[in-house]
């Protein structure tokens, strides 16, 4: 077969843009030679194009007029790197409109606009590739929708935010508290000037809900995951959690017990010796259950510009493939259905077990009060820790409960924080990774 040239467009040229563009030119030849056709770099387009990025654009590349991209007949892929919800959403549709496949790593657009955005792309028979749009340089996409085609999953769970599991790993390691963890990481590189996304876990909800829409064929319900940060995680928490031989992470999870799906994220206390325990810093790791391969982890760098460049080249490099072949106009697959009879679990449904710290005075009858009140609600005690006695003050009361239901806890709850020799909210933190 004759070599043809298969014409790339970026737009959005921040830090995975940039990434995507040194592979890419780096890489060239070598990509030439597995591949067995050119993959050329055609145009970049950027608000600001006088920037040094550090890297060498042949000249002519760039441009601040991406629709000079979308109406090039040329170019073949378009690479969607802007991030957010606008213009990236009009951008891509008008890309898809025009015959164009697509390539993204904008988790918010997908979560929360996937089901327009693939619908489009079926009805051009174009592909949307977004492998870097969850976990960065691990390929979880592929595994899920390819690796594991034959397992029907019924678990997926992990890390898939670096910014929170820096800060909760300083916080665990250093004994730092939020705040000054949080500082780190902004100063590090690590956090966005505005990291509400990341510490409040609605990025990782916005992953979350891709890798649940595959995993299970269900749409895009991102509006349905429940999604609570790591914000009021203190290092007492991190202190007890320890005693009781667990760490505290932020966790994107997804189950299908029958026909109910949960989706929650939420940070969680794992046993110290689980696996996810151990992954620190900005990595990412993954777990999946298929009933066919079993249990999987899948470990990596989750963010960045060359792991997240990686991860969009991955993609450039299929679909042009498909250009190639002449397959791309036959292949669309993406396959979400509304038919599933499926539905996801209202949280007050979910059954975990629970770590709880009242601040309670030391006083005879205290502790009996808040059994009592927790078994009248179906929740029983698994362990407990009681610090000191401090006369007419306030001290920690910690314990670990059995697995119960949302609901029964949070009834619980509100009856034990109306006490009055309970001071404040009971802090609460659901916990995997053990039966009973």
């Amino acid at each position: 077969m004759k070599k043809k040239a298969v014409n790339i467009g970026i737009i959005g040229f921040g830090t995975v843009g940039t990434g995507t563009a040194r592979i890419l030119l780096k890489r060239r030849r070598e990509i030439e030679e597995k591949c067995g056709f050119a993959i050329v770099l055609k145009r970049i387009a950027d608000l600001d194009i006088k920037r040094d990025r550090g890297i060498n654009i042949p000249k002519g590349l760039l441009t601040s007029d991406s629709q000079s991209i979308l109406n090039d007949p040329e170019i073949d892929i378009i690479v969607e790197l802007i991030g957010g919800i606008h213009p990236a959403k009009e951008i891509t549709l008008s890309a898809l409109k025009k015959g164009k496949n697509i390539v993204t790593a904008n988790k918010a657009l997908l979560a929360e606009e996937g089901r327009q955005i693939f619908k489009e792309a079926a009805k051009n028979r174009v592909e949307v590739g977004f492998e870097a749009s969850v976990a960065g340089s691990i390929p979880i996409i592929k595994v899920i929708r390819e690796s594991l085609v034959g397992n029907r999953l019924s678990s997926i769970f992990g890390i898939i935010n670096g910014t929170a599991n820096y800060i909760l790993t300083e916080m665990t390691e250093s004994g730092v508290n939020f705040e000054t963890a949080l500082k780190e990481a902004k100063e590090l590189g690590y956090a966005e000037a505005d990291p509400t996304f990341d510490i409040e876990g609605v990025d990782s909800a916005h992953k979350l809900t891709i890798m649940a829409s595959l995993a299970f064929g269900i749409p895009f319900s991102f509006k349905k995951v429940y999604t609570e940060g790591i914000t009021r995680i203190t290092p007492l928490d991190i202190q007890f959690a320890s005693e009781f031989g667990y760490k505290i992470k932020l966790l994107a999870i997804a189950k299908q017990d029958g026909m109910d799906v949960e989706l929650r994220v939420h940070p969680t206390m794992l046993p110290a010796d689980d696996l996810i325990s151990g992954v620190s810093g900005v990595f990412n790791a993954i777990f999946v259950h298929g009933d066919a391969a079993g249990d999987g982890i899948y470990y990596g760098r989750g963010a960045g510009e060359m792991p997240t460049g990686s991860a969009v080249v991955s993609d450039i490099v299929d679909i042009a493939k498909n250009v190639v072949s002449g397959a791309g106009k036959s292949i669309q697959r993406m396959s979400i259905t509304d038919n599933t009879g499926l539905k996801i679990k209202k949280m007050e449904d979910i059954r975990t077990g629970y770590y709880l710290r009242f601040s309670a005075l030391d006083k005879p009858g205290v502790l009996s009060k808040i059994s009592g009140i927790l078994g009248s609600h179906n929740i029983s005690i698994k362990s407990m820790i009681q610090k000191g006695r401090e006369k007419e003050k306030a001290v920690p009361l910690v314990m670990m409960t059995h697995v119960a239901r949302e609901k029964d806890m949070i009834g619980a709850l509100k009856k034990i924080d109306r006490m009055s020799v309970v001071s404040g909210k009971t802090m609460y933190l659901r916990v995997e990774g053990e039966e009973g």
